[in-house]
Formats: structure tokens, sequence, C-alpha cells
């Protein structure tokens, strides 16, 4: 066995140890190891030491440490309250109070038109007659047999007061005359149809017809339409419905810019299917029937007063839910939101209900708040409140 060489046991053995103290996971020189391990202690007993000496007070607070934000500032303003009437405003047109087309009963040619377009007429005058020589023959007949028959009845009754005419004979002269006047009544009625009269006060619209031309039963000869009133017509959504009823009092601008006023008297109980609107008629007076039928009109209805105020478009914001409303400030200061009631809108602003009468209005930085935010209030300058009432005057330009 060959001999082990002692520079080849050496490296072994060194090997060896330097594998162990690998294994122990000291790699600090000797000494530091112990030297930092002592002068950690002590530094940790010193700490708490001092920590004994100091009183309790003086310990910092982790709460008090963090400093709290600064409320927010925003402009209120406490506006003056008034008594408005909502104003529901709605399109519509002008229509007669009363339209009607009048026809013939028979058939026959025209032999009196007696009125024009444009003419006036009263309940029962003539508008229109058609030829009817045979009927006017049969009426006069008709009359003279009648006056013939009342002379019969006269010699019959005075013959019967003296005995001498039977009750029998008496009985058939009353009764001749009856028919009689029963065949003029007929032979009127049939002269009568060849007539066409106005059914009510109005003024003749339209006359397709000329003097001498022929018309078949049932055939148009002419319009009438009653312009006193005039209506006004629109329709209200079902929304606005429960402010409107019949007897108030309506505004109507024409599209003209005549402005009149109207009497509410008649709204519908069923709404259209199409718009779910129910109709609405004005009853405008019109006695010298300047107002057209046809003519575009805007309605402006007026509800029932109520306790409101007014203020700028920009101060209306949208609440969590996304109802429309504003935001004020309570005695609390504290952030409060308030859903609207829009009344009216004016070129002057909004005209706002259901805002509490104690709230002020935040006007200047109300949608850097939300509900229930600390913020430190203060009235609105005069430069403010003036830029806001241009913004809303400019917003209606």
């Amino acid at each position: 066995m060959p001999r082990i060489r002692f520079h080849k046991l050496a490296a072994i053995a060194v090997l060896i140890g330097f594998a162990a103290w690998m294994g122990t996971g000291e790699f600090s020189s000797v000494g530091s190891a112990a030297d930092k391990s002592a002068t950690a202690d002590k530094s940790v007993t010193t700490d708490k030491q001092a920590d004994a000496g100091k009183p309790a007070a003086a310990k910092p607070n982790k709460a008090e440490a963090e400093p709290k934000a600064a409320p927010r500032t925003v402009a209120v303003v406490t506006p003056p309250r008034k008594t408005y009437a909502r104003a529901i405003r709605i399109s519509g047109l002008t229509e007669a109070d009363k339209r009607a087309v009048l026809a013939t009963r028979v058939a026959g040619v025209i032999e009196k038109l007696p009125v024009k377009q444009g003419d006036r007429v009263k309940t029962g005058d003539l508008v229109l007659m058609l030829a009817a020589e045979e009927k006017i023959s049969n009426v006069d007949n008709a009359r003279q047999l009648l006056v013939q028959r009342k002379a019969e009845l006269d010699a019959a009754e005075r013959l019967a007061k003296t005995g001498n005419l039977p009750k029998l004979q008496l009985d058939t002269a009353r009764s001749n005359l009856t028919l009689a006047q029963s065949q003029l009544d007929t032979a009127q009625a049939e002269l009568d149809r060849n007539e066409v009269k106005a059914p009510f006060d109005g003024v003749i619209d339209r006359i397709p017809v000329e003097l001498g031309s022929s018309v078949m039963q049932g055939g148009e000869v002419a319009t009438v339409l009653k312009l006193d009133p005039v209506i006004a017509r629109g329709e209200i959504s079902e929304r606005d419905l429960r402010y409107v009823k019949i007897g108030d009092q309506a505004d109507v601008r024409l599209v003209n810019d005549q402005k009149v006023t109207g009497t509410v008297r008649y709204i519908s109980r069923d709404a259209s299917a199409q718009t779910r609107t129910f109709r609405v008629e004005v009853a405008i007076p019109n006695a010298d029937g300047s107002i057209p039928a046809g003519m575009t009109a805007e309605i402006t209805l007026s509800a029932e007063p109520t306790n409101a105020v007014m203020l700028p478009r920009s101060v209306v914001t949208l609440g969590d839910k996304g109802d429309l409303g504003i935001r004020a400030v309570g005695k609390d200061d504290k952030v409060a939101f308030f859903p609207i009631d829009l009344v009216d809108d004016t070129p002057h602003g909004l005209v706002l209900g259901g805002i509490p009468e104690d709230a002020r209005i935040i006007v200047a930085g109300q949608e850097l708040v939300k509900e229930g935010d600390l913020v430190k209030p203060v009235e609105a300058d005069q430069a403010t409140i003036n830029k806001l009432i241009g913004e809303a005057t400019a917003g209606t330009q």
C-alpha cells in the first residue's frame, strides 16, 4: 500500500474544517458577533429605561399625529321666498267651436243661393234652395183644402147646435179637418227638404256649388263655422294633469304674437294611446271673429300657487340616486340634499319648490361636496350672486 504523503493529509484536514465552519453559519470575524449582540442588548435596555422615565402624556398618540383635513369652504345664500303659480305650457292650435258641413236631403237644381263665403248667418237663415215648383203647388193645394175643411166644420157645428145635423156628421167634419191639416204638413215637409238652412249662428266658410248647378242627394253645399268662442286645443301630459281643472284661466299666444285670455272648458279623461297625453280645450271670446280656426297657439295654464324660491340653473345638481335637487347646509354645518319641484322656468332662473325655509343653499362648491360632509359656509358676495344671475340669464338667450 503506497504511503500517503503529509501534504495530502493536511489538505484533507483543512477541507473538513472549512466544511464544519460553513455549517455553523457564522461568517463574522471572531468577537464581532458577540460585540454586536452586546451592543444591541445594551441599546434596547437603555431605550426601555428612557421610556420608563418619561411620563405617560409625553408618549405620542398615533391618531393625533395624523392631521385632520380642514372643512371645505362653500358659498351659501338664503334666497327670499315668494308664492308662485306653476306655469304649464303646451302647444296647440285654434279650432271652431262648431263646424257643420251642410248637405241637401234631395236631389235637384239650385234655384236660390242667397249667401256667399264669409257671410254671417243666424240660426234658421236660408243658405240654399232647390227648384220645387211641384212641391210648392202641393203646399198651396193642401192649404186651400184646409181652409175648406175649416169652413165645413164651422157650418156643421152651427147646425148641430140647432139640432138639424146628426152627431155622426159633425164627427166626420172634424175628421176631414184633421186629415187636411196632416196633408198640409206633409206637403210642407216635402218642400222644406229642398231648403238648406243654417243650424246655428256662424260664418259661411265654404260654398263648393254655384247657382243653377245640379246636386245629388247628400251632396255638400256649404260649410258653416261658429267662431265665438274660438277654441284653443292642446295636449297636456299625465304628470301635469292634476294641476289643471275646468274653469281655470289660461293665456294663449298665437303665432302672430297676438295674446288672448280664455277659460278651460274641457279636460279629456281618456289619454291618447300613442302619447299618453290628455286633450284640453280653452274657450276664447271672439265676437268679432278676428281669430281664425287652425292657427298655431301656445297655451299657458296656471296651477295652484305654491311657496318657492328663484335660483340660477347652475345651482341644480344630481343626488346619489340620480334625482335633481340642490345641496344646502344645515344648522350643524353639514351638507344635505333636497330634491326639487320645478315650478317654472323663467328668463331670470328656475322657480323651485320643495326646499325647506331655513335651508342655506350652496351656490358655489356644491359639486365638490357630498351629503354629510362638514363644510365651512360663508355668505356669497354680491359679485358671485351677480355672476350666477348672469349665467342664468345667458342660458335663456
